[in-house]
């Protein structure tokens, strides 16, 4: 493949933007070779700006369950843009995103609409705080949350990938009220609880976590924090960036059968563009301005062409919810097909996956937590990554990053991801 005008763009962004890239995993850093710059993409394909063609197995890390460019959603987007791009004022749009997200997620009672998950995040952990009167919170190691102060430590995908968890410029005084645990760790959680009591405000999780690669909670886990909120009256949040609606209607808190006090959304949302938001308990969310005294604001919140995609791409799912049978039983028979070909091949590795969220992971162990993630083989991983893109097939550029099925992706791109695959292994 020719990859020389993706080269000369990444020449040019490197004079303007730090590292030539807008978020630090697109830079390949960790899987070696420069960046492909993306110019269009349709169904479950990709293209470059040199004209390849790629089946796209990050879906925009998680939005696009329908594939690229979906006919309805991108009607919907023309439609508002008619209208205007942007008012900074209310529209009928948000308060029918606002009703569709309370009818649809168990958690939510309310729910306020940002521009981004990490500003969904930081939100709610701030309403935590002050409805409990509270400081401290507790996060699990390798869970991701935006780039948010308080959440930069111990931070995940991108923070593993460039070998640097916890973010210069983050103060020793945001960070003393940052608590960290094991994720799958119920005994050390239980231990840190009695440790700072009546101190906690929140935990919070990524209730299947893809910011360490899909890791999924064990048997018993996500019940067992909920239980320790209730008796500690802590605020129990989930983030569901990349799990809303992506792993059921109701997202992991559905599929769990586990309800949270508050849930951070975005992504799916949006339909693609950019979106965030928190929601939760009715008394919670009245903390809120204007209605309470959490301030919280921002110009382009509920904006219209957001608004307009992620009522199309909802409204879809909602109509016909057998999408989510196809891109599991996708995700099953991908991770499955795969577990065979390590065995066969006799590479050291292992696949997590639930539903349509998945990794395949080099290393001697299998991945449930951080520190297990932390031992896996990179260079292993750099090495198929490589061979996979040369053969079409684009992955997420980290080891430690959930890979997404799409509706797009039918049996026939299955079979050509596997037929891939078995030769990448081959030459790792």
């Amino acid at each position: 493949m020719d990859f020389s005008r993706s080269h000369t763009l990444f020449e040019g962004a490197k004079k303007f933007i730090p590292g030539g890239v807008n978020s630090p995993v697109r830079a390949f850093r960790a899987v070696g070779g420069n960046p492909l710059f993306i110019k269009s993409a349709k169904g479950a394909y990709l293209y470059d700006e040199d004209g390849n063609e790629f089946v796209d197995l990050i879906n925009s890390w998680g939005p696009m369950i329908l594939g690229h460019a979906n006919p309805d959603v991108e009607q919907a987007v023309r439609e508002a843009l008619s209208g205007s791009p942007s008012f900074g004022a209310p529209t009928a749009r948000e308060a029918e995103m606002a009703e569709l997200i309370c009818s649809l997620v168990p958690s939510v009672e309310k729910v306020r609409l940002v521009n981004s998950g990490t500003e969904a995040t930081m939100s709610a952990i701030r309403v935590a705080r002050a409805y409990t009167g509270r400081d401290k919170f507790i996060k699990m190691e390798g869970c991701y949350h935006g780039h948010g102060d308080s959440f930069l430590i111990a931070a995940g995908s991108g923070a593993m990938t460039f070998g640097t968890p916890d973010s210069p410029g983050v103060t020793k005084g945001t960070a003393k009220d940052t608590l960290l645990s094991p994720f799958n760790d119920l005994q050390t959680i239980t231990k840190i609880i009695d440790d700072n009591k009546n101190e906690i405000a929140a935990i919070i999780l990524e209730p299947v976590v893809g910011n360490m690669g899909c890791v999924a909670p064990v048997a018993g886990y996500l019940k067992g924090l909920r239980d320790l909120c209730d008796k500690h009256k802590i605020v129990l949040i989930f983030d569901e960036v990349m799990t809303g609606f992506r792993l059921s209607l109701g997202g992991a808190q559905e599929l769990y059968n586990v309800v949270p006090d508050m849930t951070t959304l975005g992504k799916i949302i949006g339909g693609g563009l950019p979106v965030g938001a928190y929601g939760g308990k009715k008394e919670i969310m009245d903390f809120v301005s204007p209605l309470g005294p959490v301030y919280q604001a921002g110009t382009l919140s509920g904006n219209p062409l957001a608004m307009a995609a992620g009522l199309a791409m909802l409204k879809q799912l909602q109509n016909n919810q057998s999408v989510y049978d196809s891109i599991n039983k996708s995700g099953t028979l991908l991770a499955d097909e795969l577990r065979k070909q390590l065995k066969e091949t006799g590479v050291k590795g292992s696949v997590n996956q639930v539903g349509s969220m998945f990794t395949l992971f080099f290393g001697d162990k299998p991945v449930t937590d951080f520190d297990s993630a932390k031992g896996c083989d990179t260079k292993r991983f750099a090495a198929y990554f490589q061979s996979m893109l040369r053969q079409g097939i684009y992955l997420a550029p980290s080891q430690f990053e959930a890979m997404f099925i799409s509706s797009a992706i039918d049996d026939q791109i299955i079979e050509r991801i596997l037929t891939t695959s078995r030769t990448a292994l081959a030459e790792v």
